[in-house]
């Protein structure tokens, strides 16, 4: 038989398989009735996976590939039973209220930012909140309890840069206080080297930088057989340059820091990568959705279960969503458990979308929804 006689044998099939999904989905409204009235949660994990070594028992060699296709058709009948019940109704009344409450965005308070003067963070401030005092803390921690105790209401901080990566400390203290995103920001970071004004390049041996700048910074380095010295913050960094008795190192900074402290700029944009940008984020105790919010961030755990991620991911393609951001950090005091902070395309206000949010909230052991922003460029 020919490749078009095995695609008519094919499609045969599947136009015997398609009545009976559409029976099973059928009867699936009539299983989330009959869970309603008896308050009865969706998901029955046993009676799955019973399901699934069924199917692999009888199916042989086969096994594995017919039990994905039948943890999809599952997922997808325990979505649809999710819409019928209306689940995670304490969710969905938190997100409703706060959509299209983009006043509260708006604040006379200082803004909580890492670092000293000249940082990025505050120059990412400055351009999200322009009628907003900045304040400096020294440490990422300490701008979440800023927020935490009312000093600042709202913080900005890095999560991750187009050449360096993530910045791994911010996502652990998301995973840690669980605040609101409620905006983020993609900043274009343009690197200098820097020094004291009677610095000269050729005595120049130790160079000093947030790591991130360093590692965005790492040819520039090797190439002219610099140390890289880590410092808390690229503009806390070139205020120690310029207060240092020494003449042999210098600072990779922004020229807007290196003027800040009195510095000469020695070389400009001495990034590996022309479009370096950093994205940061503003956290937030309270959360808002603007009318334009078109990302939405989330943490989740999952049972140590074959394949549970997979199925998971599965969920937001089904519902037509592009994940941008997936990043694992290790739970804590747990035997190789993780968290996944995850960013996807779209809004709240789709139906689909809040309803899958929803869902996962009653399914899985620990979720939290971070927000729904606008991330600005």
């Amino acid at each position: 038989m020919d490749l078009l006689g095995l695609r008519k044998e094919i499609d045969a099939i599947d136009e015997q398989i398609i009545p009976l999904l559409l029976k099973r989905m059928s009867i699936a409204k009539d299983v989330a009735e009959y869970k309603v009235e008896r308050g009865i949660p969706v998901l029955n994990s046993q009676r799955e996976q019973e399901i699934l070594d069924n199917v692999a028992d009888k199916c042989g060699e086969q096994g594995d590939t017919i039990k994905t296709v039948f943890s999809a058709m599952m997922d997808a009948s325990r979505a649809l039973q999710h819409k019928i019940i209306g689940g995670g109704r304490e969710l969905r009344e938190t997100i409703e209220n706060a959509i299209s409450n983009t006043s509260k965005l708006n604040t006379s308070k200082a803004i909580a930012c890492q670092g000293v003067e000249g940082a990025y963070s505050g120059v990412t401030a400055n351009k999200i909140f322009p009628n907003s005092p900045v304040k400096f803390y020294k440490q990422f921690e300490d701008v979440f309890e800023a927020v935490n105790i009312g000093d600042a209401k709202f913080g900005v901080i890095p999560v991750e840069n187009s050449t360096a990566g993530s910045v791994h400390e911010s996502y652990d203290l998301i995973m840690k206080y669980r605040f609101y995103v409620v905006g983020a920001y993609d900043l274009k970071i343009e690197h200098c080297i820097c020094a004291k004004q009677d610095t000269k390049y050729e005595d120049i041996t130790d160079v000093y930088s947030h790591p991130q700048a360093l590692s965005q910074c790492s040819n520039f380095i090797k190439n002219f057989d610099f140390t890289g010295v880590n410092f808390s913050n690229t503009a806390a960094a070139a205020k120690f340059v310029s207060e240092s008795n020494k003449n042999n190192i210098a600072v990779i900074c922004s020229e807007r820091a290196a003027k800040k402290y009195g510095l000469k700029v020695i070389k400009r944009n001495i990034q590996n990568n022309n479009n370096n940008t950093t994205r940061f984020i503003v956290i937030s105790k309270e959360l808002v959705i603007a009318d334009d919010a078109q990302k939405i961030s989330l943490i989740f755990s999952v049972p140590h279960t074959t394949g549970s991620l997979y199925r998971v991911l599965g969920r937001f393609s089904m519902a037509g969503l592009n994940l941008t951001k997936i990043e694992s950090r290790p739970i804590a005091d747990s035997d190789f458990s993780y968290y996944f902070y995850v960013d996807i395309l779209g809004s709240v206000t789709d139906e689909s979308t809040l309803d899958l949010i929803c869902a996962l909230s009653d399914e899985l052991p620990d979720f939290e929804f971070l927000g729904n922003f606008h991330e600005q460029k």
